[in-house]
């Protein structure tokens, strides 16, 4: 499995270089409990929630065997991370063999150095965003 990260319709394509060993993607639903005079306790079923994923791994600042990209180093991905921040659209994300392909937008970016390799550690938070869609309706 591979993760990509892009912006604006493949304008910009980033491999992660170092994949995590696990991630997990919750899938909220916004149910409601209601209490009644007569039946105690019911739930009514929401809407789906908003999907998140913390993706956390580190960017090599030198070519190692295992990096499954070797196009930026360390912290070139930090500076494309936040040029992206910087120009406020989703971004997508696509995980290869999976059915994951989800439009997202950043709430969180941490990194830092942790040991003397230079390598840069990381922590990218992720939360799914939905296009509007607005119908148009005449009076």
């Amino acid at each position: 499995m591979d993760i990509f990260l892009s912006i604006n319709n493949r304008e910009q394509v980033i491999q992660l270089p170092i994949v995590p060993s696990e991630f997990k993607i919750p899938s909220p639903v916004n149910n409601e409990t209601y209490t009644t005079i007569n039946q105690g306790d019911i739930k009514l079923i929401g809407l789906r929630g908003l999907k998140a994923i913390t993706i956390s791994s580190f960017f090599p600042a030198k070519d190692y065997p295992f990096s499954r990209d070797k196009t930026y180093h360390g912290w070139e991905y930090v500076e494309i991370i936040e040029s992206w921040i910087d120009r406020r659209i989703p971004i997508r994300l696509v995980a290869t063999n999976t059915p994951v392909n989800l439009p997202m937008v950043i709430d969180n970016f941490e990194y830092g150095l942790q040991d003397g390799t230079g390598d840069v550690y990381y922590s990218l938070s992720l939360s799914e965003f939905k296009f509007v869609n607005l119908v148009k309706k005449k009076v």
